[in-house]
């Protein structure tokens, strides 16, 4: 795209994606990051991986983390995280996000969850990374449906099933998520996000990001990035995402959602709608 810059700094950087067209819900992700910092972004999917070579370090619920090599992955839905190189190499990894409900229904079970972020472990990451591999390169329906099978298979002695919270145990910021979602395209006003939680505007920047570990800001551009993936493996134009989920223009979709993926909307829409 003219006037697009590179997607990363360094040369050496580089992220490809798939999604499988009989298995809708799924996305399949490589990458060799050396020099990006990824900002706080969100997959409202489990996110499933393997640290293929160098080391990773990222913030998730609040903890700081580093993954070494032979590392296995694990994010639930809808956790913001970061990512970047903690050593000078960078790192490869490969990744696999399933979507919640997907989930459920290709397991039987209900709820799934990880406790865990991370174990560093070669006799749980290097096979789930010959399946993760054999898995992009399958060339049939049949293969990837078996290979995906084996992947949940591997996964579920890792993962426990959680307990649904009764109604009136939501927290007051469950609220707030909602609207954030359901108000992508609108201007977003602190006062109207404080009275959701029934705070006061300052005291309510306060508690959510002490909860949250972003700001409300940080958090509405991850959904509204998540929600401009979702609407260019449709088919939608870039310039019809960036007005759909609240951006200025193409050129300010095209900026955040590099900054959060690595990759150009177009790039990326060109990468999963392949075949």
């Amino acid at each position: 795209m003219e006037g697009v810059p590179a997607i990363f700094p360094c040369e050496k950087d580089r992220a490809q994606f798939q999604q499988l067209s009989e298995l809708p819900g799924i996305e399949l992700y490589q990458a060799h990051i050396s020099r990006y910092a990824f900002e706080p972004h969100t997959h409202e999917a489990f996110g499933i991986g393997t640290i293929e070579s160098g080391a990773q370090r990222f913030r998730y619920r609040g903890t700081q983390y580093t993954a070494p090599v032979n590392s296995l992955v694990m994010m639930n839905p809808d956790e913001l995280h970061t990512g970047e190189s903690a050593c000078e190499q960078g790192w490869r990894y490969q990744m696999i996000y399933i979507q919640p409900q997907l989930m459920d229904e290709l397991t039987g079970d209900s709820g799934w969850w990880f406790k865990d972020a991370l174990l560093t472990d070669p006799r749980l990451a290097k096979p789930l990374s010959q399946v993760l591999t054999a898995l992009w390169q399958a060339d049939s329906a049949l293969a990837r449906q078996s290979l995906l099978s084996e992947v949940l298979r591997q996964m579920r002695p890792l993962a426990r099933m959680a307990t649904q919270r009764k109604p009136d145990a939501r927290h007051r910021f469950d609220n707030v998520r909602d609207y954030l979602r359901t108000n992508l395209a609108e201007p977003v006003r602190l006062d109207t996000l404080a009275a959701l939680a029934s705070l006061s505007p300052w005291h309510f920047l306060r508690a959510f990001r002490e909860h949250f570990h972003v700001t409300p800001q940080q958090m509405l551009m991850a959904y509204r990035l998540y929600e401009a993936k979702q609407l260019l493996a449709k088919g939608e134009t870039p310039a019809g995402v960036a007005a759909a989920v609240g951006l200025t223009d193409q050129a300010h979709l095209t900026r955040a959602f590099a900054q959060r993926y690595g990759i150009t909307p177009g790039r990326y829409q060109k990468q999963v709608m392949r075949g």
